[in-house]
């Protein structure tokens, strides 16, 4: 092991620059390869240079004359760059360090090139902070199509969802109400010495107020309390199955909303499918360490015909793939991970699964669709243009919960909305199959 942590954070976040992984894929087996005294500023440095690359990206622009070919050297120059701006690193240290972590990558020939680069952002911070200060891009540290989206869907909220998505994401757990109650384990917490508050949406939702390590929380091993945002924990209030039923989670990994159905209601017949076998294992590990079985399903949501018994379902949650615009502080990669085309390609799958899933659903039945963008092109629309052309399709998303207002309220379905301290941005419409 022993392996220089920058040179680990560079091979992440260029594999990051090369859309060849997430965060979530890539960071595991760089930690493997750190000490364990040095994961924490591993993660550091890949988490924070990936929320702050697009204001960073165009740091480096205005120092370069040319965008280095090797997107290792654009990683050190952007992981550099995120040490100098964000961080207590003294400034010489970061620039040695960085220099020294190129040289680890065997190159040499660019450590003149980084070494100059960092030199020159400290020398002209000043200037290039007011010449980039009007850009969006910089000020919102968003990339351009992505900032004039949610821009153009949200004028009035997009400044706080920026302002959200460039923070640390509270810590928020879902309490397994089968075996304890939200009360009797704030007090199990309190006896820890973790400080935590009840959530307002959820009935079962407890946040944090310093996140910890899962391993200290009392009763995590045996499924006494899982980790789910806030917004993620409605599905299943929304969905709200009954005893006996049967229920499809469909593109159901990593399985917390598989589970907290089967904690609301142990009593239902859950099939939880998803198109990878490695995501299902997730769900399997899941299921496992809360003390439930689901049967599981490795297909294509969008092909029933090759997995579906034919046997029709009473309730279905469609989490559909998107564009996770609403979850970017949790996962701040998507800032370079996702590109303008993406979201008309989402938008189609989106209305393929949903068509193919609405199918197995009965008369009388209900299905969640749901997703964790903010784009109404993925959300309101889809659902809107899918209830248009479906004769026995309306929409019955309600707009209290427990009594209280909650999203905003679309043309279809409602949207959640990312806001400091709360939830995080999802959106949900609850469907109904006529008789």
């Amino acid at each position: 092991m022993n392996r220089d942590v920058r040179a680990e954070a560079a091979r992440v976040v260029a594999a990051l620059l090369e859309a060849q992984g997430s965060l979530a894929r890539l960071l595991p087996k760089a930690e493997d390869k750190v000490e364990e005294r040095d994961r924490a500023l591993l993660r550091e440095l890949c988490y924070g240079s990936a929320r702050t690359a697009p204001r960073l990206q165009l740091i480096a622009t205005k120092l370069l004359r040319k965008t280095p070919s090797d997107s290792l050297v654009s990683a050190l120059i952007l992981l550099g760059l995120y040490q100098l701006e964000y961080t207590r690193i003294p400034d010489h240290a970061a620039i040695s360090a960085t220099v020294n972590a190129a040289r680890s990558l065997k190159l040499d020939r660019a450590t003149g090139l980084i070494n100059g680069v960092l030199r020159n952002a400290l020398r002209e911070r000043e200037r290039l902070q007011r010449k980039l200060s009007g850009n969006p891009q910089f000020s919102s540290m968003h990339p351009a199509w992505m900032q004039q989206a949610i821009k153009a869907a949200w004028p009035v909220q997009a400044s706080e969802i920026f302002r959200a998505n460039n923070t640390n994401p509270p810590m928020t757990l879902r309490v397994n109400s089968a075996r304890i109650s939200r009360e009797d384990y704030l007090q199990q917490l309190d006896e820890t010495g973790l400080s935590a508050e009840a959530c307002t949406l959820s009935p079962v939702g407890i946040t944090l107020l310093e996140a910890v390590p899962v391993g200290i929380l009392p009763g995590f091993a045996e499924g006494l309390v899982s980790v789910q945002d806030e917004s993620a924990q409605l599905a299943a209030q929304l969905l709200a199955p009954c005893e006996g039923e049967r229920v499809l989670d469909a593109c159901a990994a990593p399985g917390g909303k598989s589970c907290h159905l089967l904690e609301q209601q142990p009593a239902i017949e859950l099939s939880a499918l998803d198109i990878e076998e490695e995501r299902l294992d997730r769900v399997q590990e899941n299921l496992e360490r809360c003390g439930l079985s689901a049967q599981l399903i490795c297909a294509d949501a969008a092909a029933p015909d090759t997995w579906w018994d034919g046997q029709q379902y009473d309730r279905i949650l469609l989490d559909a793939p998107c564009s996770a615009t609403g979850v970017i502080r949790r996962n701040p990669d998507i800032k370079l991970l996702r590109r303008a085309e993406d979201i008309a390609e989402l938008a189609r799958l989106q209305a393929e699964i949903l068509r193919a899933t609405w199918a197995l659903l009965k008369p009388g039945g209900s299905l969640l669709y749901a997703t964790c963008s903010v784009l109404p092109a993925e959300n309101s629309e889809v659902v809107a243009a899918f209830v248009a052309e479906t004769d026995d399709a309306s929409d019955n998303t309600p707009q209290l919960l427990h009594g209280k207002s909650w999203g905003e309220k679309q043309v279809a379905g409602m949207q959640l909305l990312p806001h400091n301290g709360g939830g995080d941005g999802f959106y949900y419409a609850l469907l109904s199959k006529a008789e």
